[in-house]
């Protein structure tokens, strides 16, 4: 498969990348292009903006977790009809944990068929920016520089300058040139940007960021340069077929809840799209709103920043109580970090300490620096509580909190034994209660992982016990 496409990298990390890349996504959908996004690495944020801008799911791409061969097959399915690719790279564009380069975002670009566009943060650079394109050229050449964005430009006249050196000193064409503009940069916190669901202009925003792409980059000749990609191999079955939803067993879909809101929006698009061609039926919730649960099945709280709304989340009592309540009764429960942060007895941020759901018997308390950081390699353990083939499985998961959890008894069950990163304790990670099961762990349903069908069949093991159990009581009426 052939499809135009584009590598977004940078020179150096926190040049400025996610939002030039945010607004070319939304500059080139306005202009009525299908544009499919993706990030690669483990992030979360960043495709939430992405999918805003383009106005279709962003899809991450990270061979750690989903497995080498399955991120070309990943790219080609999703991409799969659309008028456009761009992939936002993380980091630098050679950045990364090998000596070898094999994760950067060069060997991606290389194993996608990308051509690349360098974003370079041009802040107090003359003639320099020469040899840093030439450098950038020479160290692989089996990479495609195919152009460049100047990026955070002092002026006009600055912009001429460094014009003049490119076109002087290398082969390189500049793309774009965009003006330093405080208006156009997305908020930051700990955990990088703002999620967008967060914010009420986000949309506003995107299309700040779309007019200033729109009138200071080239467009139609990025669109020529996309259309340099090379084909794609592996995978390139339409995105509908893959995703169809096909009935649980006994013919109903199984209702799953899932935490969407501002305090809760950490989800791979590839894990929602598993779970309903697992036979889910996605039932949103909104933990500050929501008084009630719905009728449910089973539940899925992903990341997100209780934290920040600790104090809504705290308030929202009748909801707690359901939860816990609901979990205590045998509600299949999934929950990854931010979820098992909300789950626990307390939270405690800033010498504040509120009550949360209480289905953990244990208290969270934030920290400044980051407890857990990057990727994790676990091992399952014999309370790991959904159906498997057979053996405990590895795990590839990734990890990224501030917070522990503490004043956990010595009882308590764990479904993960860690063979790298922290987890809870740094030996072990998910905690086990009854039906729940509760990580720091960020799983990826896409390639070797699978996480999301063995949910599924988890939930549909417990519904059809429940069913056999209401079925009990009728049966023995009518013996008697």
């Amino acid at each position: 498969m052939t499809l135009p496409a584009l590598m977004i990298s940078a020179a150096h990390k926190s040049s400025g990348k996610t939002t030039l890349t945010l607004g070319l996504a939304a500059a080139f959908a306005a202009r009525g292009l299908a544009v499919q996004t993706f990030k690669k690495g483990p992030d979360y944020i960043d495709p939430m903006w992405l999918a805003l801008a383009s106005g279709r799911p962003c899809f991450n791409l990270d061979a750690y977790l989903m497995g080498e061969a399955a991120v070309p097959a990943s790219f080609a399915r999703h991409a799969a009809g659309a008028d456009l690719a761009l992939v936002e790279g993380n980091k630098g564009l050679y950045d990364g944990l090998a000596l070898d380069g094999s994760n950067s975002n060069a060997a991606l670009a290389h194993q996608l068929g990308l051509p690349v566009v360098l974003v370079i943060d041009a802040r107090g650079m003359t003639r320099g920016v020469a040899p840093l394109i030439l450098g950038y050229q020479a160290f692989d050449r089996q990479i495609r520089i195919a152009g460049v964005i100047l990026n955070r430009l002092g002026g006009s006249r600055h912009e001429a300058k460094l014009r003049a050196v490119i076109e002087h000193y290398t082969d390189v064409p500049v793309l774009g040139a965009v003006q330093h503009d405080e208006r156009l940069a997305v908020t930051e916190r700990h955990l990088g940007l703002v999620p967008a669901c967060e914010l009420a202009d986000a949309t506003r925003q995107v299309g700040a960021l779309a007019a200033a792409v729109e009138a200071q980059v080239d467009l139609d000749r990025l669109q020529a340069v996309a259309g340099q990609s090379l084909p794609v191999a592996g995978g390139a079955e339409p995105l509908a077929r893959v995703a169809k939803p096909r009935p649980s067993a006994g013919g109903r879909r199984l209702r799953i809840g899932i935490a969407r809101d501002r305090a809760f929006g950490f989800y791979y698009a590839d894990d929602l799209l598993a779970l309903e061609a697992a036979g889910a039926q996605l039932i949103t919730i909104d933990t500050l709103a929501d008084t009630r649960l719905p009728a449910l099945d089973g539940l899925f709280i992903g990341g997100g920043f209780p934290e920040v709304h600790m104090a809504a989340l705290s308030a929202n009592a009748a909801l707690r109580q359901a939860l816990r309540e609901a979990i205590a009764a045998g509600l299949p429960t999934y929950a990854e970090c931010g979820g098992l942060m909300y789950l626990s007895r307390t939270l405690r941020w800033n010498d504040r300490q509120l009550p949360m759901v209480g289905a953990i018997p244990g208290d969270v308390v934030m920290h400044e620096r980051p407890v857990g950081r990057g990727y994790v390699h676990l091992q399952e353990t014999g309370d790991f509580p959904w159906p498997g083939d057979g053996a405990p499985a590895a795990v590839r998961a990734h990890e990224f909190h501030h917070s522990s959890l503490d004043n956990l008894g010595p009882e308590t069950r764990f479904a993960y034994r860690v063979r790298r990163g922290h987890g809870i304790d740094g030996r072990h990670d998910g905690v086990v209660v009854g039906n729940l099961l509760a990580s720091y762990a960020h799983r990826h349903s896409a390639g070797v992982d699978g996480w999301a069908p063995r949910f599924m069949a988890f939930v549909q093991q417990q519904r059809a016990e429940r069913d056999r159990v209401a079925r009990a009581p009728q049966r023995e009426a009518l013996t008697v």
